[in-house]
């Protein structure tokens, strides 16, 4: 009995022993966890939030990882009658098609990740009848042709918006609702009135759009936003309202400027000052300033450090006494987001266009048609002259010495 006692005290011990053992472990383990995390200890090198990450180099937060992504834009879409007359040549058994017209852009504009476009005119009902100048009316069959291209937004605010009145910019809307093509400038309410935010690449890019004038035409008395009509102070306050709702970048197409005139004019170089030196918190209102209205190509411009198109031309559009009307640009830009969230344009280039009348009449790129051995002699040379006039016009403000180039053909 006397050694059971004994051989059962021993017991009791070892089991109090063993459990004061685990808890000094426990307590140490809790500690040195602890103490690692109020540290910011590293773990081991490859071992960190993805494969092969450095150990020691801090990580950036998420939706701020360095990323680029590029963006093209063209010029003015403007249906006149020959271009119609020769979509329903090019869709046969009747009806419209647009498709053939922009084959030749189609490379250009799908190889990047967002591309705009400038829908100027509204469009009619599917039926007819389409118009041409004064008063546009154009066939609604353009929308599925610019989706198809690769367009993801066009802007749609211009001189010629309320051509059809409201039910022309209400039946314009739907319309490229139902091609899935995204627009800005130009609102069927209030709350479609709001900035049109654009995701790219997982970036929320804004769209914003506005013009100089309706062409005397008043707005309606009752729907105020249906067109946006320039107003620094109100630009400035969308782009802001835009930054609210999360976005990184504001890509602005204004339609301004005096037609055929190749120079920019006062108001386009005073506003584009103003609009490029604007900031809210040291960081600037607009990212880019896209051009449309002149109908001729003009300069690329640096403008506070922001690129500015005073005008890129009509990308589609037929002029047969005005040659240069039949000329353009495409602004092609890389955006990049550098480890410390901060974005730069990092690549500006531009690619002549030419809207050639045929027949038939087709939108070529420049470059790519002139790299084609197919390319007859006589519309060589029209393609010269052509990249020539659209590379001075484009580089008249300097724009060189700032980094832009012609894009060429890979």
């Amino acid at each position: 009995m006397h050694m059971s006692n004994k051989l059962l005290r021993a017991a009791i011990a070892l089991v109090v022993v063993g459990l004061l053992v685990g808890v000094i472990t426990l307590v140490w383990d809790s500690d040195s966890t602890k103490n690692a995390a109020e540290k910011g200890a590293n773990p081991p090198p490859g071992k960190s939030g993805s494969p092969g990450s450095p150990a020691n180099v801090p990580q950036v937060p998420p939706g701020r990882q360095p990323t680029s992504f590029t963006l093209t834009t063209t010029g003015d879409v403007l249906a006149y009658p020959t271009i119609i007359a020769q979509s329903q040549l090019d869709a046969g058994a009747g009806g419209y098609d647009f498709h053939r017209m922009f084959e030749g852009v189609a490379p250009l504009v799908r190889q990047s990740d967002l591309a705009i476009c400038h829908m100027e005119t509204p469009y009619g009902p599917p039926e007819g009848p389409f118009t041409g100048y004064p008063i546009f009316a154009a066939p609604p069959q353009i929308a599925r042709t610019l989706a198809d291209t690769g367009y993801e937004s066009c802007s749609t605010a211009s001189n010629h918006t309320l051509d059809g009145g409201f039910p022309g910019i209400e039946r314009t809307l739907r319309t490229l609702d139902e091609a899935g093509v995204e627009h800005a400038g130009s609102a069927r309410s209030e709350q479609e009135a709001a900035p049109t935010i654009l995701d790219v690449k997982g970036v929320k890019v804004a769209h914003l759009s506005w013009t100089y004038d309706t062409n005397g035409i008043p707005l309606p008395e009752d729907k105020p936003w249906s067109v946006n009509v320039i107003d620094k102070q109100r630009i400035i306050e969308q782009a802001r309202t835009a930054r609210r709702a999360g976005a990184e970048l504001v890509l602005l197409s204004i339609h301004w400027g005096t037609e055929w005139q190749g120079e920019p004019d006062e108001q386009q170089r005073a506003l584009a000052k103003e609009l490029t030196a604007s900031t809210d918190n040291g960081r600037k209102d607009v990212d880019l300033i896209i051009g449309t209205h002149n109908h001729v190509p003009q300069a690329y411009e640096q403008v506070n450090g922001t690129w500015v198109i005073y005008g890129m031309g009509d990308e589609l559009a037929n002029f047969p006494d005005k040659p240069k009307g039949n000329y353009s640009s495409a602004g092609l830009f890389t955006f990049t987001r550098d480890a410390a969230g901060t974005w730069s344009v990092t690549k500006a280039q531009f690619r002549p266009l030419y809207a050639s009348p045929g027949p038939p009449f087709r939108i070529l790129d420049v470059n790519r048609a002139l790299a084609d051995p197919a390319t007859d002699a006589g519309l060589r040379e029209q393609l010269q002259t052509v990249r020539a006039t659209v590379a001075d016009a484009v580089l008249s403000e300097g724009a060189a010495n700032a980094g832009l180039t012609e894009a060429k053909v890979d």
